[in-house]
């Protein structure tokens, strides 16, 4: 069965893509680094982490980037040779005015092409396309040619800034665009029209676009033509999924759509979705990736198969076959793509594991940790020069949009625990590490020590709370003895609490309860970007620039059953 969401946690924008019985989705990473997640399976059904393509400084730079900028909407595809990967960086959102809200309509959306003849190998320096706008997309039509299609962004004073989509001719050879641009959509009245992606099918030109913006109000729109350039007429239900206006769907917010074929001929669509806290309404999960199957109908038009456009909690993964329809966006060849080295051609594990334990005794990070924007993660940790350990180099403030040592997983679960085993002998206050609950720079719980002069060395929580008068809170210090410590935290749905115990102790639980809610994208002044989700992880500052490290012996994570008191039970 397919259990939704599939990737559950932060993985947002969904480009799937079948290469003979492999399936791939690419997810949105935004500024953590490396950019791009692939995910595999050959069931629909379960899915494994196996890269992340954009980790080389030629490829991807994000430092400056602001937070929920940066890497957007991936699209991934196969010409029957080699992968194709078009993705957008995203270098200006928009200024801050005061009060908060976005005061500018220039925005900076370079979008780039990189291609790699296996998913897991080095994928090429990327080739620069445009920078009309966001969410592109490239279609490989039945005669070899390819297009690239992006949602076009038009800043002059009264405009629509959703200017429609446009497409235009990519030439391989030349790795450019050639030809005119052609704006082929301009969107429906719902708007915000982006992520589009473009099929043929039974000589159709089919369109799938966003639209709505990425929270409630988001949809899914089809729209068809016997023309590549237009004019597109819409779909007779128009939306084809969507929970707006459908406030008890379990899984709302769904839109941001992608179409891949089995090898009998059947369709399904991969979306966003997001599941908001019970007592909330905020999706601390961020917006995850769903996948359900769909129907062709007698009328050539595409429908979920209840006909009813919601999304779905489970569906059968892989069903009787059907006669194949000729969808040629992602075509069926009779071999899989070669792997690279430590990937099995297999089936992928049973079954969903979220608890994981990182003892750091490898040379190389783990796959599902991650770190912010800057391409050289030597200069923010080492996973050799204490053996066993991830050692975190004192740099910049949490929250720089630079160079700051943050390393952290997705939360993938209401209810977790995490807990990390630290060595950090600070020397004053502007030396800091920690365990850190995080969205961005604005809005965290960091459980740190430090040092002051009157106390000695302390630990306490600092917030970032972005719905509060008080930007920053804190909580009093508690003088802790020198050496090892270990910190934890405990989160249900919107309740985090904290504690930590020295070496050879007992848990010591801080009194506060904090709001875990604000992380997430609803927690927000209106007009800023806010579309990642909730991390947990390990972090160390040094704002005096002398480089003092924090060294981590391991690093827990684990779903759990809600508890009404987190004390009660041990780790």
């Amino acid at each position: 069965m397919i259990r939704n969401p599939i990737l559950p946690g932060f993985n947002p924008d969904p480009s799937i893509c079948r290469v003979g019985d492999d399936y791939y989705i690419a997810t949105s990473t935004f500024e953590w680094f490396p950019g791009v997640q692939i995910h595999h399976s050959r069931d629909l059904a379960n899915w494994r982490l196996i890269t992340r393509p954009l980790r080389r400084a030629s490829q991807l730079d994000m430092r400056g980037d602001p937070d929920s900028c940066g890497v957007w909407a991936p699209d991934l595809s196969h010409d029957g040779e080699r992968f194709w990967l078009i993705y957008t960086d995203v270098k200006r959102y928009g200024r801050t005015t005061v009060g908060g809200a976005s005061g500018a309509s220039l925005r900076d959306f370079h979008n780039y092409l990189v291609t790699c003849e296996t998913i897991d190998g080095d994928w090429s320096d990327p080739v620069h396309l445009n920078s009309s706008g966001f969410d592109p997309g490239l279609f490989h039509d039945a005669d070899g040619r390819k297009y690239l299609v992006n949602q076009l962004w038009d800043h002059r004073p009264g405009r629509n800034r959703f200017a429609g989509i446009v497409l235009q001719e990519y030439s391989p050879e030349a790795q450019r665009l050639i030809g005119e641009r052609t704006n082929i959509f301009p969107g429906t009245p719902l708007g915000l029209t982006e992520a589009p992606h473009l099929y043929r099918r039974d000589g159709w030109y089919y369109l799938l676009v966003a639209e709505g913006g990425t929270g409630w109000n988001h949809a899914v729109t089809m729209a068809r033509s016997r023309d590549l350039r237009g004019p597109y007429a819409l779909h007779p239900d128009t939306y084809i999924l969507s929970s707006r206006t459908r406030p008890h769907a379990p899984l709302q917010r769904a839109g941001h759509a992608d179409l891949v074929e089995t090898p009998d001929g059947r369709p399904f669509m991969a979306y966003l979705c997001g599941r908001p806290l019970p007592n909330r309404g905020r999706c601390v999960l961020g917006r995850e990736t769903a996948l359900q199957p769909m129907v062709w109908g007698e009328d050539d038009w595409l429908y979920t198969e209840d006909r009813s456009g919601l999304p779905v909690l489970e569906a059968a993964a892989l069903a009787a076959p059907a006669p194949p329809s000729g969808m040629q966006r992602h075509p069926r060849f009779a071999g899989g793509p070669r792997l690279g080295p430590g990937l099995s051609a297999g089936n992928d594990p049973a079954g969903r594991e979220t608890a994981t334990r990182h003892d750091f005794d490898d040379a190389e990070l783990p796959l599902d940790l991650q770190w912010l924007r800057t391409p050289e993660p030597d200069r923010i940790f080492s996973l050799t020069e204490r053996p066993g350990h991830l050692r975190l180099h004192g740099r910049e403030t949490i929250g720089s949009l630079f160079t700051q040592a943050l390393v952290a997983r997705r939360q993938q679960d209401f209810c977790y625990s995490a807990s990390c085993a630290m060595d950090f002998a600070p020397a004053h206050f502007q030396q800091a590490a920690g365990l850190v609950a995080y969205y961005n720079g604005s809005k965290f719980h960091y459980l740190h020590v430090s040092h002051d002069e009157a106390i000695g060395r302390h630990i306490r929580v600092m917030s970032a709370l972005p719905d509060s008068p008080q930007a920053d809170a804190f909580t009093p210090p508690i003088a802790i003895p020198e050496g090892r410590i270990e910190l934890r935290v405990e989160v249900d749905y919107e309740r985090l609490r904290f504690a930590f115990r020295p070496e050879g102790g007992d848990w010591i639980w801080l009194p506060e309860q904090f709001d875990a809610s604000i992380l997430s994208d609803e927690a927000s002044q209106p007009g800023l970007p806010n579309f990642t989700g909730a991390f947990i992880g390990m972090a160390c500052q040094d704002m005096a620039g002398t480089g003092l490290a924090a060294d981590f012996d391991w690093f827990d994570y684990r779903e759990r059953p809600y508890r009404d008191d987190p004390a009660r039970a041990d780790v």
